[in-house]
């Protein structure tokens, strides 16, 4: 192969489901789709718009997803109403994957949980954070409702193809650091446009070593830098989540070593602190010394960010044997109901309870300001979510920092944020 035939993984991807044998940045193609995920907000319009094609079928049944989580269980008459969309049209088209309350999750939590998720698959999904997928060496991305109810009718989709910029993240993570803290430190240094339509690719020897639930965190984000997908390549530890999970065959797909790049970004994360976003943006980040003190009324620990095992054991090892600050709310909200039971069974939720938390099923809640812990006028809340825009999670005058589980745990004691280490030295 020539020199100048190099491609990344997501080129690679796109050209092989486009049925071509080379693609470009900035060059159009039509793709045939693995994945097309709806949920109780998108998919209702998405199902709208399918009906007026007058369809007696979907493309293939077992090849889209509906998952009702963002005001699930039910938060109101409307909700109840959106829900019923998703379950009626989920039994008039025979979908095998429909994800009711109870057995449902987080839908960016659940797919990779559920062995939906693949490498070399093209994913699409009428919500932003659908690039999660990439940690798995997927092509993910988020797409409009009329988008998805075109891909539920065709199974197809089109896209630019986008160049890639390479992330570099060298050095041992000291503790307490994790994937969500270097996603919020390449956003702080990039900005939130800083990848716009662009794949990032994460690599290293940090990310080398960093468990599934960090590159999950780190892909799920993103969209916070703008950008079109973001994806880690396969490697031992993708092979190992995928086992016994994925029953079908996959094929990994990997960057040439004469791939072409935008750019390349290298950090030194050996001496990284825990970072925190301060409102109104993701891009608004420092280290966690500098945000010592802020006053909290309300911590929420979840999300399809971060709120997978690993999530839940780090903020259970930080408050364990303690109580939440007098005056202070803490919310978990474990993502998955596979995800509740495994804390539930490895004492997490004892933990969590005895600390005088609220343990909420599965939902996403609080994040977009939908329910379960909205924010009144004033107040201000530390979040492992992914967004802290002016009113996301509630009162246009109330403020949302974004942070680590850990430091989320430790500054639900304490009541102000601050490093887990000064909670438990």
């Amino acid at each position: 192969m020539s020199n100048s035939f190099g491609m990344t993984m997501v080129e690679k991807i796109l050209a092989a489901k486009a049925a071509k044998d080379r693609v470009v940045p900035g060059e159009l193609v039509n793709v045939e789709v693995d994945l097309a995920l709806g949920n109780d907000i998108t998919a209702p319009v998405a199902i709208k718009e399918f009906k007026r094609f007058g369809l007696d079928r979907v493309f293939d049944p077992e090849k889209i997803v509906l998952v009702p989580d963002h005001f699930t269980p039910n938060k109101d008459i409307a909700a109840a109403e959106q829900a019923q969309v998703l379950r009626h049209f989920a039994k008039e088209y025979g979908l095998k994957y429909y994800f009711e309350v109870g057995r449902m999750g987080i839908e960016h939590a659940l797919l990779p949980e559920q062995g939906l998720v693949r490498p070399g698959m093209i994913i699409i999904g009428a919500d932003s954070h659908t690039c999660t997928y990439g940690a798995l060496g997927a092509f993910a991305t988020g797409v409009g409702s009329t988008d998805l109810a075109a891909a539920m009718a065709i199974g197809e989709a089109w896209f630019k193809v986008p160049a890639t910029i390479r992330f570099e993240y060298n050095g041992q993570m000291p503790e307490w650091v994790s994937g969500k803290d270097l996603i919020l430190l390449t956003i702080g240094k990039i900005g939130v446009e800083g990848a716009r339509y662009r794949a990032m690719e994460f690599a290293g020897s940090a990310i080398d070593s960093l468990p599934m639930d960090g590159r999950l965190t780190m892909a799920n984000m993103a969209i916070e830098a703008g950008g079109k997908c973001g994806y880690m390549q396969p490697d031992q530890i993708t092979f190992e989540y995928l086992e016994g999970r994925v029953d079908r065959a996959y094929t990994s797909v990997y960057s040439d070593s004469n791939a072409s790049y935008e750019s390349t970004q290298i950090f030194d994360v050996s001496k990284l602190e825990p970072q925190v976003a301060f409102p109104p943006s993701p891009d608004n980040v420092f280290p966690v010394s500098d945000a010592k003190g802020i006053e909290l009324d309300q911590v929420v620990i979840g999300s399809c960010t971060n709120g997978r095992i690993d999530d839940l054991r780090a903020a259970a090892s930080v408050i364990r044997g303690k109580k939440v600050k007098e005056g202070l709310r803490l919310l978990i909200i474990p993502a998955t109901q596979q995800i509740y039971r495994q804390a539930m069974e490895e004492g997490l939720l004892a933990d969590f309870i005895d600390a005088e938390a609220a343990v909420s099923t599965p939902t996403c809640g609080p994040c977009l300001g939908g329910h379960m812990g909205i924010l009144a006028k004033g107040e201000k809340a530390l979040a492992t979510t992914n967004r802290n825009f002016v009113g996301r999670m509630g009162h246009p005058e109330s403020e949302v920092y974004l942070s680590n589980p850990a430091v989320a745990a430790a500054s639900a004691v304490a009541g102000t944020i601050v490093h887990p280490g000064e909670v438990l030295s």
